[in-house]
């Protein structure tokens, strides 16, 4: 298994993205929140992460989080292949106040993506 994030799993389609956030489904695992959406004309998982500015006002301190959930994301991204061959468009939404440590993050991504993969 490689443990690697190409450009092919990063969600940047705009339309793709109004569509998860009017139709997607949301799991919620402190201090992250997941939205997914299963969309068989991907041909990977796809995912972005979003930090709101309104609780992190300075973009050195966004970018950190915004960094520690891809890193979480990578590294565990394994989880969703058993999920009988669907794809799913993910958004990573930081609802957390405080500065997080990466254990937080990582626990919580991790067992949101064993939800997601039920």
């Amino acid at each position: 298994m490689k443990f690697n994030f190409p450009k092919e799993e990063k969600l940047k389609s705009q339309r793709l993205i109004e569509q998860l956030i009017a139709e997607g489904r949301t799991l919620k695992t402190f201090p992250i929140k997941v939205i997914y959406l299963s969309d068989a004309s991907l041909e990977c998982h796809q995912i972005a992460c979003s930090v709101p500015k309104r609780n992190f006002k300075l973009a050195v301190r966004r970018n950190r989080i915004k960094r520690q959930m891809k890193e979480s994301y990578r590294l565990h991204k394994h989880l969703l292949t058993n999920n009988n061959g669907k794809n799913f468009a993910i958004l990573f939404v930081y609802i957390g106040k405080e500065k997080p440590l990466y254990d937080q993050i990582d626990s919580a991504i991790q067992s949101s993506l064993k939800q997601l993969a039920l």
